[in-house]
């Protein structure tokens, strides 16, 4: 059972991925980015990789460079966007690893959101066959979602994130105040994977979340900070019992064959990750009720949670149903030629299910790009 959500949280958190010898913390809190104390035990050699953006590097850059004070760190600065996430893009960063004759005692750090966190993971599981990583996501979406659980990798013009590699982080550094600077657009993106964990396996917390997503939204760092733990608390637990997606961590996918369809249907950058998520979750819950699991009422709750952390809660109408169910297929979830979905039997209850008809599919879909749903 999970702890009860606390009313507030202090200055500093820390929670563990509990994997054996791969395990590894998850700080959160205000004012981490430059203490050396977050990173020295994690950093075997002396030489550092940051990779950031053009967006995140000009703001953070020199305040974690000042918490690696006694190292010798270099820097790769990416472009920023969804649409750089792809192996043309990840190749400049095995261009700079292999130029600095970086050995196999470097260690990556990725200063940014899930876009590169997810490429500096990858670069790290692939270089020299593996070399250590941190993350330090600087996005709400990447500080509760993708900085945790060690899944790297880019995307391909067929499929998000189709070419990858499990690759787990030595620590997880969530720096709240850079939440601050996150465009509102942003972080009503990172809301959408917040939800997400309610719905999944935690109804207390999504109830929570009814109540608070004007504070959410407002900043307020208490909630904040309780969000981000009681969401890496979740995530920390499926991970900690499912590292490679055997069964129960398909079920962090809710909303995800959805919204990634949406992505790549309406190019990689034209939806932001987390507003594409926000209406799969929109539209599970109602191919759930068509299914006779949950009731309107659940629906509406749902789409009213989603609508209040200011994502759409439509999908874009200029995808055909027949380039609905091709996109779908393209999934990691995907077995012997047989789409399985992540569902919902309740609010905090989540299925992985492969019996969904075709017909049922395509109507659902249809419905809710009409607003029938």
């Amino acid at each position: 059972m999970l702890e009860p959500i606390p009313a507030a949280l202090g200055e500093r958190q820390r929670l563990d991925v509990a994997l054996g010898e791969r395990s590894y913390p998850i700080f959160i809190g205000r004012d981490l980015l430059s203490d050396p104390d977050c990173y020295r035990p994690f950093i075997s050699g002396k030489r550092v990789m940051i990779v950031s953006n053009a967006t995140v590097a000009p703001l953070y850059l020199e305040a974690l460079r000042a918490g690696l004070s006694g190292f010798e760190s270099d820097q790769v600065i990416l472009p920023d966007g969804e649409r750089y996430k792809d192996l043309a893009t990840l190749n400049r960063l095995f261009d700079a690893l292999l130029e600095r004759r970086c050995g196999r005692d470097i260690t990556l750090i990725a200063l940014g959101g899930g876009v590169v966190g997810d490429m500096a993971g990858f670069a790290a599981a692939c270089y020299q066959r593996g070399v250590p990583f941190i993350q330090v996501p600087t996005t709400l979406l990447a500080q509760v979602d993708s900085s945790v659980g060690g899944k790297t990798g880019v995307n391909h013009p067929a499929g998000k994130n189709m070419i990858g590699a499990f690759h787990q982080p030595r620590a997880v550094i969530a720096d709240t105040a850079t939440l601050e600077t996150l465009p509102e657009r942003e972080l009503s993106a990172g809301l959408a994977e917040v939800v997400k964990y309610g719905l999944i396996a935690d109804r207390p917390f999504f109830d929570w979340l009814e109540d608070r997503v004007p504070a959410l939204r407002a900043r307020e760092p208490a909630t904040l900070a309780t969000a981000i733990a009681r969401s890496c608390q979740n995530k920390a637990r499926i991970v900690a019992a499912d590292e490679r997606e055997a069964g129960q961590r398909a079920l962090l996918n809710l909303g995800h064959s959805f919204g990634h369809a949406i992505e790549a249907g309406t190019g990689y950058g034209t939806w932001l990750h987390g507003e594409a998520v926000g209406v799969g979750l929109v539209m599970a819950a109602q191919l759930s009720a068509r299914l006779g699991w949950i009731d309107a009422a659940a629906v509406a709750r749902i789409r009213a949670l989603v609508a209040a952390c200011g994502l759409p809660i439509q999908p874009p109408p200029s995808l055909s149903g027949e380039r609905w169910l091709e996109l779908m297929a393209i999934d990691k979830k995907v077995q012997a030629g047989r789409l399985r979905l992540v569902l919902l039997k309740g609010i905090g209850e989540a299925v992985l299910t492969a019996d969904v008809d075709p017909g049922l599919l395509r109507a659902s879909i249809a419905s809710a790009q009409a607003g029938t749903a």
